[in-house]
């Protein structure tokens, strides 16, 4: 079958989603893109921009987007022409944090719920992601003086689903679980997450403070990208933390990144917001022992047996659990392995049978109405 799929934000897990995706399939897709850049621009503006670059729908089977893109918008300058549509939900306008000084702007929430109901199948990154959206739409919704539409949650509701995101990471049992010890010292903490608000880098900087002053040593990788300006945490990490930076600024060389996350001792996430976490599923797949805050998508995607020895409360909790780690890594050999091998489950190989059939179904419905 033959589908087409645009992406607005063409970057970080969008664009891996969207690599991996069309990379494992077994169906044809196609796929039109936009930089990843001004998010809120793409949420009123990509659709007048596919709408006259791409070629006529009628040649799809069925139709792929995210939802930074506005579907109803697209749908509707499109015409009948449009096939049976999907959208993939990496996150959404009703639940993501402002940043600082920012008021919200509720016309992007109501763009998520107008292209969820223009979609024939929504689909969610995780449980938590689904969760967290369903109980938040009536209170959006009850922000309305009057002639409130109720009627949307369970119209949505019943044409959603979850499936989680592949990552680009081998699935073969023994490709990556047998891990020799840290050999390296002091060990090497892994930032690889986007350099944004929303994922709290004044925390993450203030725990490594704390080892600091209890005389514990470490390296740091900075990866991830980053959209816009360089957030002034990361200016002043630059300066404070010195020779014990290995790497700053992200590393547009899968191969070269995925060696750093081999290298890697320990990945901490203080997140904000995060309705998957795909940085920290890659760096627990290529071995380190992740400390992550016991909420968000985290104790979802994290065995819970595992979830006392990675999962932290606070941040004095956080601050114990890493230096605890950095002064003892050789004895989380094993833990290690198997969080390793629990990921597995998230690579593309593992998942991509439920996307192709998903996507099976969503070619035999007729197009939105119905």
């Amino acid at each position: 079958m033959k589908f087409i799929f645009l992406e607005p934000f063409f970057g970080g897990s969008h664009r891996n989603f969207a690599q991996g995706l069309i990379s494992h399939s077994k169906h044809e897709i196609y796929l039109f893109t936009m930089p990843s850049r001004f998010w809120k621009w793409r949420m009123r503006g990509a659709a007048l921009y596919f709408a006259k670059k791409i070629p006529s729908l009628k040649n799809y089977d069925g139709f792929i987007s995210t939802n930074l893109m506005s579907l109803s918008d697209f749908k509707a300058l499109c015409g009948p022409s449009c096939p049976p549509s999907l959208v993939y939900f990496h996150e959404n306008q009703l639940t993501y944090p402002l940043a600082p000084g920012e008021s919200r702007d509720f016309q992007f929430g109501f763009t998520d719920i107008t292209t969820a109901l223009a979609a024939d199948r929504v689909l969610f990154n995780s449980q938590t992601h689904f969760d967290a959206f369903f109980s938040n739409l009536p209170a959006f919704l009850n922000m309305m003086p009057e002639y409130r539409p109720k009627w949307v949650l369970e119209v949505i509701r019943k044409k959603a689903h979850v499936l989680y995101p592949g990552c680009l990471f081998p699935a073969a049992q023994g490709a990556l679980s047998d891990f020799p010890p840290h050999t390296e010292a002091p060990p090497l903490i892994i930032w690889n997450h986007r350099w944004e608000f929303d994922k709290n880098p004044a925390d993450f900087f203030c725990a490594l403070d704390a080892v600091l002053e209890r005389n514990l040593d470490f390296r740091l990788a900075l990866l991830g990208e980053n959209f816009q300006m360089v957030p002034k945490e990361f200016i002043a990490a630059q300066q404070r933390y010195g020779h014990r930076i290995v790497r700053y600024g992200h590393e547009p060389s899968r191969e070269k990144y995925c060696e750093w996350l081999g290298r890697g001792a320990i990945v901490i996430s203080t997140a904000k917001q995060e309705n998957f976490g795909m940085a920290v599923v890659e760096a627990i797949r290529y071995g380190c022992i992740p400390l992550l805050p016991a909420r968000l998508s985290y104790p979802e995607i994290i065995p819970q047996n595992y979830h006392s020895e990675v999962l932290y409360q606070d941040q004095a909790d956080l601050v114990d659990k890493l230096a605890l780690r950095i002064s003892n890594t050789s004895r989380f050999l094993t833990l290690r392995r198997n969080l390793s091998k629990a990921m597995e489950h998230f690579a593309w190989e593992n998942l991509i049978d439920q996307y192709d059939e998903f996507l099976e179904k969503l070619a035999n419905l007729k197009p939105f109405p119905g």
